[in-house]
């Protein structure tokens, strides 16, 4: 079977979704969350401003869909990473990974 096609116009997508607060997140999203000390607005402030890193897409095979890379730096300058999902009507917070911690790096 083959793989879908992305999702054209990806940061659009995104960041309409976090401009209108159509974001939804996962409990493996909130724990890395807690765990990492990124809250909400830093996350919704990356999906609406943040730029696309096509090359760490991946295509999640158990829901036939790709999950998204948004990278950007938050308003006091962390560097994040957010995989999503797009899910009707808006995308699917799946990680968060702060680059700047040595350790978080995938």
């Amino acid at each position: 079977m083959s793989r879908p096609p992305k999702a054209s116009g990806i940061i659009k997508i995104v960041s309409a979704a976090a401009q209108s607060g159509k974001v939804l997140y996962s409990g493996h999203a909130n724990e890395r969350m807690k765990q990492r000390g990124i809250i909400k607005p830093e996350v919704e402030y990356v999906l609406k401003n943040g730029h696309h890193e096509p090359r760490k897409d991946t295509f999640n095979e158990k829901e036939k869909a790709w999950d998204y890379s948004i990278r950007g730096k938050t308003v006091d300058k962390r560097n994040l990473r957010i995989i999503v999902a797009v899910v009707s009507p808006g995308v699917f917070v799946i990680t968060t990974i702060d680059l700047d911690k040595e350790d978080e790096r995938v």
